[in-house]
């Protein structure tokens, strides 16, 4: 902790080294604010917090005197006679006794402020920089919660002070505002007052060698500690899942409108997904705020949005997410019985009027509305922002109104309230787009609101009866600026002026003054500190409603099936939880049977990823024996029937079944006989269904063998599963002969040859079938396998004739996604190919699946790092497939992509794609061109490639087409024909436009000109639209070519008048006047100093942007909330 300069303004954590001198100098402001800006509480580091010795002795405390001894030498006087340790406040003194012969640290007996323990500190400090002698002062400082160093947080504001004990002296005070956390857990000034005024009897603020400290604190709840919300205030609050405080807050808002709240209980969601009802989601954190006792969590809600994860850490807008929602619920209520509650409980009415000025004649409508935006910037109160919404606007000169066959008249426009709703939402505009800076600023201006306002004034027929009084129900506050901030809600639950405040998981309760007078934005004392911490948001209820909108809402106003499902939701998560919390004592256990063998063709026995197995969750300390009784039962067998096999992975990579000892492993645990590395693969042998036996036959491990049979068929390319088999090791190969024949379905004296499958890539014919097993087979094992097939010469013609080229070919084999590179989300298809393919016979393969020529297709290389298309691959590729896969993640998907083309691959490569826009005569885009003109080629290829693929009109057109080069919606330059392609680039904002030339342009006179010109709104840079050109002759009236470009353009006169044109040059603008004759040299590039050229002027029209906008600039983090369900 670094030392303050020795002023009475700057304050820091405090430290208890008095002769701290080492270390620059740390400044930090009177009100500095740290972490204001974020959603959660500060990164919990490690405790800096020094050990520090406190007064020496027990403390007496007297709780009717409100004072505390320690020893004589420290005193602690509580001054406020409430003693829960919840308080939002409290002031407490401490006596500082033998203050000259200070030389260490002092800390005070705790006093507990929101159940937290907050102490005085005073030191002795000395400023190294300062000029002086008397460099030494008393460090002041307020700590909290010091002997924590877990993720805890606690926003306070406090007044330090130093009492004087002298008659007419003032007390000396400090402020401080500060978020303690563990890192920063003290608080205040390095240098309150100088020592020596401190000691000096005649300032007054020592007695006896004593002084007084005092603090008043004014805590927010903490974040991070055991606070009961619900002890303390009756409520509870919401779980923050990253930046969702905006959100918390609105659905607090919603949650106390209780007739709203009804009214979503009674939403039919008996059917509804619980993963994608947005309806469901809001009736579960609905009743679970109105039942729970510690925060509610709302990731179920913010999933059944349609949101991903990042999305619960996006910046978002409260007001924006208020419309969304409510517009969401609106439309989920159509049809039921609560059709119609948002629009009554929200929706007001207002006219829009324009009325003539000097003729009776008036247009008006009515508009519903379910919010009123206010302008706050510059305005006392709301009154005056109402004032201001309903504000006449005089149209006259160039804005006068069109009022029919009265022609053009001078009106006032404005707005007028006829109805206000039961419940009125009111936004404070307090971010607003700043023209000067080109950014989105909040505003901070002081604007202040009422508990009680009356709106009759701004109402076009008030009623008597039922005046439009509303009182405050909600405050939705915003602290931070344009780029982030917290938000948090004042809420009055009852409207009883009781309020609390909602700070997401943490509610605590608050005065009126916190909840209003606190949040009206402005200036604080000290006028170069600015409120960044104001409301946003309020929220009034209609005086006449209040008890129909605030209602009670009780146990008998929830369906009973919805309590129903919340309860069997709950149930299951908590069976859930416990699974989760217990999972270390269960282990996985996939059990397959013979019939997950058949049908597979690959190696051993079956596909690991693809197998379907019967999955058993049991406990890793069962033994053996009543493994199997759970086993029999759930597969429907006695004991005695099955017999389990467990899967080994061998060292030559295969993966067989392994004989268990049952009789001697029966008081093993199941984790033992896995050998401590589940899941455990188990094959479980059964009788046959339709036997008659009445348990399996025996097996001796010390001289059978089991061994499994596949048969394959060469003419169809196929493994068959052929069963298993007990026998002696001592059996000879040909003694097998007759069971492969059986199981087939073989003549018995059908000649076979058999093949053992040694591993991946080996299969070894046996030759001598008169040997013993074990001396035909390598290394004879329980779970080896024998592939038989007739011995037939027909064979010999089959692509495959043998299980050895069977299963040589099947390991290269490989499965291969193909996706469309021109569709950025297409799934493709998948394709079983031989890693030994060449490049044709890829294509070969992929054409066929898409039904085209193979040369008509384009294929592409996967980047290794990313999942995305890279360079193109030439069709003249000498490599096979398993080069193109080598660069892939071996256990990833093995992925290629292609496109389809409307020429022949070969011709491709000898030429360029060349991407461009065609633009057609009335200035729309048409489509993208992708061009393939001869790599050598010119723009004169380029544009006989493309007049290939258009159809332009025949009548009023030239046929002719021209390359523009356009940047940033301005036209840079026209191409010339003989310009090699090779020295166009497309990178960067620059695009390729290609447009038939009008036949008026075509040929251009000496003394006529190809204007360019480009649409912006007031600033040159802010270029929109489609950039066009125009034909323009010396002294020609600037009117005749206005009226060209207004054909051109096909405006409404009306709105043409607003067009303004400039010439713009080096990004200056001078606007044309209405009598202006063409003078081709404004036109034509000057030199200027130096000899350089300047660029080409341009003709600019200056009028508004009328492309759909958004009703105020975002931040930069956000982007438009959607609710997808």
């Amino acid at each position: 902790m670094a030392e303050a300069e020795s002023t009475p303004d700057m304050l820091v954590s405090g430290d208890t080294n008095p002769n701290a001198t080492e270390g620059p100098p740390e400044k930090r402001p009177c009100n500095e604010v740290e972490h204001m800006d974020t959603d959660t509480p500060p990164p919990p580091p490690k405790n800096d917090s020094p050990s520090t010795p406190k007064a020496g002795g027990d403390m007496d405390t007297d709780r009717n005197t409100n004072t505390t001894n320690v020893n004589g030498e420290v005193m602690v006087e509580e001054l406020m006679e409430e003693e829960d340790e919840s308080r939002a406040e409290a002031t407490f003194r401490f006596t500082v006794e033998n203050f000259s012969k200070v030389k260490e640290t002092q800390l005070s007996p705790p006093v507990f402020i929101r159940n937290l323990p907050w102490k005085i500190m005073a030191m002795p400090r000395h400023n190294p920089n300062a000029e002086r002698p008397n460099n030494k002062s008393l460090g002041f400082f307020l700590q909290c919660n010091a002997d924590s160093d877990s993720s805890w947080s606690c926003s306070a504001s406090a007044e330090l002070r130093l009492i004087p004990q002298k008659d007419g002296v003032e007390t000396f005070n400090r402020k401080i505002q500060h978020i303690f956390y563990s890192k920063e857990n003290d608080w205040g000034f390095a240098h309150f007052m100088p020592w020596h005024e401190v000691g000096d009897t005649q300032k007054g603020f020592i007695k006896d060698d004593r002084i007084l400290l005092e603090v008043y604190v004014n805590a927010d709840a903490p974040h991070g500690v055991a606070w009961d919300s619900k002890k303390h205030t009756g409520y509870v609050g919401l779980k923050n899942q990253g930046a969702t405080c905006y959100m918390n807050s609105l659905l607090q808002t919603l949650f106390f409108t209780n007739q709203l709240r009804k009214a979503v209980y009674q939403m039919p969601t008996e059917s509804d997904d619980q993963s994608k009802s947005v309806a469901l989601a809001l009736q579960r954190i609905f009743y679970e705020l109105q039942h729970n006792d510690k925060p509610v969590g709302t990731k179920k809600l913010t999933k059944s949005f349609g949101w991903e994860t990042l999305d619960s850490f996006m910046q978002h807008d409260v007001q924006e997410l208020c419309r969304v929602l409510l517009d969401n619920m609106e439309s989920k209520m159509r049809g039921t019985c609560v059709e119609g509650t948002i629009p009554r409980l929200l929706e007001g009415k207002m006219i829009s009027f324009i009325k003539c000025k000097h003729i009776d004649y008036m247009s008006s409508r009515t508009e519903p509305f379910y919010d009123i935006q206010l302008n706050i910037k510059g305005k006392k109160n709301l009154y005056e922002s109402f004032q201001d919404y309903i504000a006449t606007e005089t149209m006259d000169g160039e804005n006068k109104y069109d009022a029919g066959k009265f022609g053009l008249q001078e009106a006032e426009k404005g707005v007028i309230f006829q109805s206000f709703p039961p419940v009125l939402h009111l936004h404070l505009m307090r971010f607003q787009y700043d023209p000067n800076t080109d950014t989105n600023i909040k505003i901070n201006d002081r604007c202040e609101f009422h508990e009680k306002i009356n709106l009759d004034k701004f109402v076009q027929n008030p009623d008597a009866k039922d005046p439009a009084v509303y009182i405050l129900h909600a405050v939705l506050v915003h602290s931070g600026d344009n780029h982030g901030g917290h938000y948090v809600v004042y809420l009055n639950p009852r409207g009883d002026g009781k309020w609390c405040k909602f700070d997401d998981d943490v509610v605590s309760r608050c005065t009126k003054a916190e909840a209003i007078d606190h949040n009206f934005g402005g200036f604080d004392d000290d006028i170069s500190i600015r409120h960044c911490t104001n409301a946003y948001m309020l929220v009034y209820v209609r005086e006449s409603c209040k008890e129909e909108v605030l209602c009670p809402v009780n146990e008998i106003d929830i369906p009973d099936n919805l309590i129903e499902r919340l309860a069997e939701e709950k149930k299951y998560e908590l069976q859930r939880r416990k699974e989760r919390s217990e999972a270390h004592l269960y282990m996985p256990v996939h059990v397959v049977t013979e019939d997950q063998f058949c049908g597979h063709q690959g190696n051993d026995m079956f596909d690991m990823e693809h197998v379907h197995y019967r999955t058993f969750k049991v406990l890793r300390e069962m033994k053996l024996g009543p493994f199997m009784e759970m086993l029999a039962g759930s597969m429907g067998y006695p004991v005695a029937q099955i017999r389990p096999w467990p899967f080994q992975q061998r060292s030559n990579c295969t993966f067989r079944p392994t004989m268990i000892d049952v009789e001697n492993d029966l008081e093993k645990s199941v984790v033992v006989l896995a050998e401590n590395d589940p899941p455990w693969y188990v094959f479980l042998e059964v009788v046959e269904p339709d036997s008659d036996v009445a348990c399996l036959p025996p097996f001796d491990k010390d001289s059978d063998v089991m061994l499994f049979l596949k048969m394959y068929d060469p003419k169809a390319k196929m493994v068959c599963y052929a069963g298993h088999v007990y026998v002696p090791i001592s059996t000879r190969v040909e003694e097998l002969i007759p069971i492969m024949n059986r199981r087939a379905g073989f003549r018995s004296d059908t000649d076979l040859i058999m093949f053992e499958e040694v591993k991946p890539n080996l299969v070894e014919r046996i030759q001598d079938y008169e040997l013993p097993l074990d001396k035909a087979l390598d290394e004879l094992m329980d779970g080896d396998i024998i592939i038989f097939q007739k011995d037939d010469p027909e064979n010999e013609e089959c692509e495959l004739p043998t299980a050895k080229d069977y299963f040589r070919d099947l390991y290269y084999r490989v499965e291969v996604v193909f996706c469309d590179k021109t569709m950025p989300s297409d799934p493709g298809f998948n394709l079983v190919l031989s890693q030994r393919m060449n490049y044709f016979q890829v294509a070969k393969c992929v054409a066929q699946e898409l039904n085209t020529d193979p040369m008509l297709l384009q294929f592409f290389k996967t980047q290794g790092y990313r999942d995305a298309p890279g360079n193109p691959l030439r069709c003249t590729y000498e490599g096979t497939l398993k080069d193109l896969l080598s660069n892939l993640k071996q256990r990833g998907p093995k992925k290629l992509y292609y496109q389809r083309l409307r020429i022949p691959i070969n011709e491709l490569e000898n030429k360029r794609q060349f991407k461009c826009i065609f633009v057609n005569s009335k200035l729309k885009e048409d489509r993208e061109m992708v061009l393939y003109p001869s790599k050598n080629g010119t723009v004169a290829d380029l544009l006989e490639e493309a007049g290939k693929q258009l159809q332009l009109p025949q009548d009023g057109g030239s046929g002719k087409l021209r390359l523009l080069e356009v940047i940033s919606n301005k036209i840079f330059c026209v191409q010339k024909e003989d310009v090699l392609l090779e020295c166009l680039n497309s990178q960067g904002t620059k695009t390729y436009r290609i447009e038939e030339v009008p036949q008026e342009e075509i040929s251009i006179r000496e003394e006529e000109l190809l204007v360019h010109c480009a649409h912006f709104s007031k600033e040159v840079f802010a270029t929109f639209g489609t950039p066009f050109m125009v034909k323009i002759r010396q002294g020609e009236a600037f009117a005749a070519i206005r009226g060209q470009i207004q054909k051109k353009l096909e405006v409404p006169d009306k709105e043409f008048e607003k067009y303004q044109f400039a010439i713009i040059v080096m990004g200056r603008q001078t606007y044309i006047p209405e009598e202006y004759s063409v003078e081709l040299k404004d036109f034509l590039p000057q030199i200027v100093p130096g000899g350089a050229m300047q660029p080409k002027p341009w003709l600019g029209i200056d009028h508004i942007n009328k492309t759909a906008k958004r009703s105020r600039p975002y931040m930069y983090t956000e982007k438009a909330i959607k609710i997808h369900n």
